[in-house]
């Protein structure tokens, strides 16, 4: 979408630059598309743009720079362009579109990176300076309530990253058509947003909703509609529906490799979802080719700590399927080191498969310990028990039977028994429960 990144004189995306990435297999030949898109920002510009001070076009052109860059995934060596723009922008007399470009472009990338603070506070002061350029329910404002939503998802704020989506999906669907292409990202925001937070049910419904306009609009060729497939895919791994999580993999896995190459950072959510499909049916050597492939690409890509996080708890939790132990706990303390302080769902995951490993060990304290900041993280996510829940509270109910405490096992087991026995939907139709 235009201007999906927030104010931007060229109306272009770094989505609108994901195509033209595939031919970018050299650092010759990106610098050759980097000329190439600074000469088509010159020609959308045009005599304004040239009649510009000269500080404003160094941002400009620093920041196209960058964005060809992050559209290829290269986040290291757009960060130090991104930051030179920002900082010629805030020390000289730019316009607030500029400024206001700079800082949202970096929220984005620091988003991507995993520096969620930076990214917070960069998307904060980019909207707000939006929202004075335009007003409060402009739609490059719902572009930007979108990378908020995500930052505040990554940090496991799950109620806020719920409000602000809310915003702006009102904000949008006040301006574009329910069933057009504008609005179909909003729902795949929702839709995740959903999917961290525990609601699978919901998450499908939005999905569907979704990619059947992608699909039809963007085609089922295009790499967002095979993105919104690879999130469909997580969704039917995490519930166990693994026959359909690898056809979708399989739709969307030929055009990730024909746009970014076989081995980019981007197809890492694609091989976590093969590796537990491939677990699931006993093919151990295929998962960990691919989970190994997954750390390997991550760290030399620098993709940020929660990036690699996730792939050591996978990881972690597949050596501990194996019982291997000992390498189970190293790749788990290092997941639950890179995920900090998080309150995101993945960093509960970590958390209690590395309990489960120190169960087997027989160090049982450590062990509740791990429960209980895991439980913690997930009774902090929803109103409602999310999947998860169950699965710590039956390994605290091992605990407590391995220590002999009879009522805090039948507390427990209660509770088990309420979150697995199915109850009517708690929520109203996916299609009404925002409006």
């Amino acid at each position: 979408m235009a201007g999906a990144s927030g104010i931007v004189d060229c109306r272009l995306t770094i989505g609108d630059l994901r195509p033209v990435c595939r031919q970018a297999r050299s650092k010759i030949k990106l610098l050759v598309l980097l000329s190439a898109w600074l000469l088509i920002c010159g020609d959308v510009l045009g005599a304004e743009a040239r009649s510009r001070p000269q500080n404003v076009q160094s941002s400009l052109a620093l920041r196209s720079m960058a964005r060809v860059y992050m559209a290829c995934g290269d986040y290291q060596k757009a960060q130090p362009l991104l930051e030179t723009a920002l900082s010629q922008a805030q020390a000289t007399n730019v316009s607030d579109s500029e400024l206001c470009a700079c800082l949202i472009d970096s929220a984005y990338l620091y988003k991507e990176r995993g520096n969620l603070s930076q990214a917070e506070t960069m998307c904060r002061l980019g909207l707000a300076l939006q929202e004075k350029i335009h007003h409060a329910n402009h739609p490059y404002v719902a572009d930007t309530l979108r990378i908020l939503s995500e930052i505040y998802r990554g940090q496991g704020r799950y109620e806020e990253a719920q409000s602000t989506l809310q915003r702006a999906i009102a904000i949008i669907r006040s301006v574009r058509p329910e069933d057009g292409q504008e609005v179909a990202p909003f729902k795949v925001d929702m839709a995740r947003l959903l999917m961290a937070r525990g609601d699978y049910a919901n998450a499908e419904s939005y999905f569907k909703e979704a990619i059947d306009v992608i699909d039809k609009s963007f085609g089922p060729e295009h790499l967002y509609t095979a993105k919104v497939r690879c999130s469909m895919a997580t969704l039917y791994s995490l519930q166990g529906r693994n026959a359909e999580a690898e056809t979708l993999i399989s739709r969307a896995l030929p055009i990730y490799e024909k746009i970014h190459g076989p081995d980019h950072h981007f197809l890492i959510p694609l091989w976590l979802v093969k590796a537990r499909a491939n677990q699931a049916k006993g093919r151990m050597a295929e998962a960990q080719s691919l989970l190994d492939k997954s750390l390997r690409v991550a760290r030399k890509a620098d993709c940020g700590r929660l990036i690699q996080g996730e792939v050591l708890s996978e990881l972690g939790q597949f050596y501990l399927q194996n019982r291997q132990f000992s390498k189970a706990q190293d790749a788990l303390m290092q997941a639950v080191e890179m995920f900090e302080n998080s309150q995101a769902v993945e960093s509960a995951a970590a958390l209690h498969a590395l309990a489960k490993v120190y169960v087997e060990k027989g160090k049982y304290n450590e062990a509740q310990s791990l429960c209980r900041r895991a439980l913690n993280i997930l009774e902090g996510i929803s109103d409602q028990a999310h999947p998860r829940t169950a699965d710590v509270l039956e390994t605290l109910v091992q605990l407590n039977r391995t220590s002999g405490n009879a009522k805090e096992v039948a507390r427990l087991e209660q509770r088990v028994e309420e979150i697995r026995v199915p109850k009517p939907a708690a929520y109203a139709p996916a299609a009404k429960s925002f409006q």
